[in-house]
């Protein structure tokens, strides 16, 4: 199915609901109204279903043919005594959440989004997961354009929820998924050419021996914040060996809470997941409801996560929470 028919299936779906609320208030109002002897105006109601049916048509409209494309490119200092002095500076683009299919009908935004990204001259670009809604199959198209993103130490990612192809019926049996996944990881390592951590890490290390580790966890969900999803991650096996200041990629910021904050000395982690809802209202989001870290930078107890609304979509469109290129300067100080 094509965007533009799902999105015209799930925008006509809004607008009916929407537009029946207020005729079903007007129902039991008109049934009440009955035993109390006096009449109820019907158009009042029908002029309030017309105009939110018409609002959130407009809406809708304007989050797939406009909100999807207004990438954010926003700046984040991070501060921390921990980081080395040779890697005061160090620049990172944090991304997540590609959902490929989003670019089937536009994939020149996909080109102009990694241009963007390629031009924040990164020292290293993080992904945190999700680069398929389905299945492999999506990414396919966009082999070129992926592997143009550079970076000095290249793109480091890990797997999300959906690149665990838990969506997808069609599978047998689970050895036939695991299949599935282990082949969209080959894609990112060897299509791509980007160094994918499963509950692994490595290490950046300066001229002057001092070392900037990444560590990776496959999807770790906690909390069951959220709809369907898994918990695969194992943060124990991952930060085997790891010392000094390191920093997490984990696609779901439940697992912050659950296993990173005040259980570990890890100092930074990067999520996504949320998308933020694909909404925000003057800075709110209707995730606030589901994640507990919905958007944004959290800092607690000496440690910090940031969670980046994404690039893609699961529904096409996007109302104020925009698509968000996330450039993380490291500092030694706080300037």
């Amino acid at each position: 199915m094509s965007l533009a028919k799902m999105m015209l299936i799930f925008g006509a779906i809004c607008v009916v609901f929407v537009a029946i609320l207020p005729h079903i208030v007007w129902f039991v109002g008109w049934v009440v109204s009955l035993f109390m002897r006096h009449p109820l105006r019907y158009a009042p109601f029908g002029w309030t279903a017309l105009g939110l049916a018409v609002t959130v048509a407009l809406l809708l409209a304007y989050g797939f043919y406009v909100g999807r494309w207004q990438l954010k490119v926003k700046e984040v200092s991070y501060h921390n005594e921990a980081v080395p002095e040779a890697f005061d500076g160090f620049k990172i683009v944090h991304i997540s959440d590609l959902h490929l299919n989003t670019f089937d009908d536009r994939p020149d935004q996909l080109e102009r989004f990694v241009k963007e990204i390629n031009e924040q001259n990164a020292d290293l670009v993080c992904f945190t997961g999700d680069i398929v809604t389905l299945g492999r199959e999506e990414a396919e198209p966009y082999i070129a354009v992926l592997k143009g993103i550079k970076a000095r130490y290249g793109v480091v990612s890990v797997l999300g929820n959906h690149d665990f192809l838990i969506y997808r019926r069609e599978f047998g049996n689970d050895a036939d998924r695991e299949a599935a996944v282990d082949s969209l990881a080959e894609y990112e390592m060897n299509d791509l050419g980007w160094t994918l951590l499963r509950d692994s890490s490595i290490v950046i290390t300066a001229a002057d021996g001092s070392k900037l580790t990444i560590i990776g966890v496959d999807n770790k969900n906690c909390s069951n914040q959220g709809f369907q999803t898994i918990d695969r991650g194992d943060l124990g096996k991952a930060m085997e060996g790891t010392d000094g200041f390191r920093i997490l990629l984990s696609h779901d910021p439940s697992h912050w809470d659950a296993e990173v904050l005040g259980k570990t000395d890890i100092q930074l982690t990067l999520s996504g997941h949320t998308h933020a809802s694909q909404i925000s209202v003057f800075g709110w989001t209707p995730a606030s409801f589901m994640f507990k870290r919905a958007y944004g930078r959290y800092d607690e107890k000496g440690q910090t996560l940031y969670v980046n609304p994404g690039l893609g979509c699961t529904a096409p469109f996007r109302i104020g929470a925009r698509p968000e290129v996330t450039v993380i300067g490291l500092r030694t100080k706080d300037l």
